[in-house]
């Protein structure tokens, strides 16, 4: 069930310098259409078979959003219509999504995942990773021609301990201004920083993220 208000609210609130991610996993098409009727065009998955499904029944103006840990076998399900793919984590995963969009003659826009937070459950690379995938791509620009590298993503602890998440999305905010500061000055080259979802937004705002992907506000809690 869609919470009207709540969207309202979170849009007020994130103004427009913060772009909304929907994420929509587990959810119905119904909820997914409510929001949509809402103005809300851009949703986030999780899953594969539940974006390749819901792809094919909703309109064709939204911008799928893949938000999980993609694996390099399953790219070619969703090459072919995905807006952004958050969480690219390794080079070999960059490398086959360069060679599923050159197939669908598209260029994909990626983020590349960081891991900042302490759990060893999470997804993302280190800083000297990220270093070497940005300088793959410097270096071998023609082998990356069909992706896009829009900037980073990355998820913080499971924590109500504020501090620690203060300092997991700082950490991620200095990897940011590192490799992509100085572009931001630049109108045609906004590159984005998504970090901060239902629990710790807020938080993550204040440290500059400029994406956020929330679900359980706008779509109650998740069930699976």
């Amino acid at each position: 069930m869609i919470d009207k208000s709540a969207y309202t609210s979170i849009l007020d609130e994130l103004g427009p310098g913060v772009q909304l991610v929907a994420v929509s996993k587990t959810k119905p098409v119904e909820d997914i259409m409510a929001l949509y009727d809402l103005g809300q065009r851009d949703f986030g998955e999780n899953y594969v078979q539940e974006l390749v499904d819901k792809q094919a029944q909703l309109p064709a103006d939204i911008r799928w959003h893949f938000i999980g840990h993609l694996q390099s076998n399953k790219v070619k399900y969703i090459a072919a219509f995905v807006h952004l793919i958050h969480g690219v984590d390794s080079l070999r995963l960059l490398k086959e999504i360069h060679k599923q969009a050159a197939r669908h003659h598209r260029t994909i826009p990626c983020l590349l995942q960081v891991h900042i937070a302490r759990e060893e459950t999470k997804f993302g690379l280190d800083a000297a990773e990220l270093e070497e995938v940005l300088q793959a791509v410097r270096t071998t620009p023609q082998e990356f021609t069909h992706i896009r590298i829009r900037g980073l993503m990355g998820m913080a602890s499971f924590t109500e301990d504020e501090s620690k998440l203060q300092e997991e999305f700082k950490g991620l905010k200095a990897l940011f201004d590192r490799h992509f500061g100085a572009a931001q000055s630049s109108p045609n080259q906004l590159f984005l920083l998504s970090m901060g979802m239902s629990g710790d937004y807020r938080i993550a705002i204040r440290e500059g993220s400029n994406m956020v992907r929330i679900g359980s506000l706008l779509f109650g809690k998740r069930t699976g």
